[in-house]
């Protein structure tokens, strides 16, 4: 009797084991809902409220995306700025507005995503050139009524007119470090230090310095102290072959056509001490002076040459400044080359700056010429020869 008792007492055991493991089981299955696809994407309600006249779609819909109407339109003109102050030729402005018909129905549970970004185009050529008189003096009281553009050839209307006469400084110095000027080289770094003293205001300009032989090579990068930029000046040694027009490349594509990057207008500038001779570089002279225009670079030359005589190098030293609305320098002796700094000192103080719209303008990527005409015949201007439109 007791061995039957016991029998059915262990299958009433076993029977009831599985319900108590369930049991016990259950609390740990309330933690599904905390999975984070659960939390990051809700299902919608199962039962939705009837439709009924509500004024909330008319009045707090709306309000949720404003915030993002502003930062499209932010980000969008932050674009066209940076545009503007890096390699093209042009800004951008953009413009974001609400679509009324992209509206999903009330109760739909889908996001109010009613924006849509319209990019509106102005293109405006930016150019800063330089006027003097018949003895080479600045020329700093004129207006906009005292000078005409031509684009391609074609007049063109101004629509900003400015003296630029204090606007930041983006600088870079580049020198010519190879055997050819070893004889000269000392003396060209103390002038080019005494220039960067001058000129570099601490917290509102800056400047870099590169030295090139067969390469390249930034000894210091872009900074407003003057201390930092005589070290990296004193940093050059002479020594290897030519790659002026690599240096400039690099010195425009890499340094000079992404600074600021829209967010402050400022003024580029490259200051070439060399003797204009170049035996190594794997870019071509033209296409370094492109580069220098697509990143709008004024290019300042110094000739090392003091043989008195103008050599096959300082013709190339003139077509760089001619062609981005610089100048170039042939000191007679070593000594005049400080000379040669104080003379660019003063020009980057003594500018004007224009914004002007092509009569036809295509976004084709091509060439077009620039020509800023003087009312007056007396006076000299001298600007950038032209630039390349973007592409569309």
């Amino acid at each position: 009797m007791n061995l039957r008792m016991n029998y059915w007492l262990i299958l009433a055991l076993a029977a009831a084991l599985p319900w108590g493991l369930v049991g016990q089981q259950a609390p740990q299955q309330q933690q599904l809902p905390d999975d984070p696809a659960i939390v990051k994407f809700p299902p919608p309600p199962a039962n939705p409220p009837a439709a009924q006249p509500d004024p909330a779609p008319q009045t707090q819909a709306p309000a949720s995306p404003q915030p993002a109407q502003q930062n499209a339109g932010s980000t969008t003109a932050q674009q066209g700025g940076a545009q503007q102050g890096g390699s093209s030729s042009t800004t951008t402005k953009s413009e974001a507005t609400p679509n009324s018909n992209a509206r999903p129905p009330a109760g739909s549970g889908e996001p109010d995503d009613t924006l849509t970004v319209i990019r509106k185009r102005v293109d405006e050529v930016n150019v800063v050139f330089t006027v003097t008189d018949k003895r080479d003096h600045f020329v700093k009281d004129l207006t906009q009524n005292d000078f005409r553009v031509m684009d391609d050839n074609k007049p063109a209307n101004i629509e900003y007119f400015s003296h630029e006469t204090n606007l930041p400084l983006r600088v870079g110095l580049l020198i010519d470090a190879s055997n050819s000027v070893r004889d000269r080289f000392k003396f060209e770094q103390e002038a080019a230090i005494e220039f960067l003293n001058q000129i570099i205001r601490p917290r509102y300009d800056k400047a870099f310095v590169i030295g090139f032989d067969t390469t390249p090579e930034v000894t210091q990068d872009f900074t407003d102290s003057d201390e930092k930029l005589s070290h990296g000046v004193r940093m050059l040694r002479a020594g290897g072959g030519t790659a002026m027009y690599d240096a400039i490349y690099f010195a425009c594509r890499d340094k000079l056509m992404g600074v600021d990057k829209g967010q402050i207008a400022s003024r580029r500038a490259i200051i070439l001490l060399s003797d204009g001779e170049d035996n190594q570089s794997r870019v071509s002279r033209d296409e370094a002076v492109e580069m220098a225009q697509r990143a709008e670079v004024i290019i300042y030359a110094i000739s090392t040459n003091t043989s008195g005589i103008k050599l096959r190098g300082d013709k190339v030293l003139e077509y760089f400044a001619e062609q981005t609305g610089g100048k170039a320098f042939f000191p007679f002796k070593i000594e005049d080359v400080a000379n040669a700094f104080t003379e660019i000192s003063d020009e980057l103080r003594s500018q004007y700056a224009i914004s002007y719209k092509p009569a036809d303008f295509v976004a084709d990527g091509k060439y077009r010429k620039i020509e800023i005409l003087a009312e007056n015949k007396k006076y000299h201007v001298r600007a950038r020869k032209g630039y390349y439109a973007p592409r569309q």
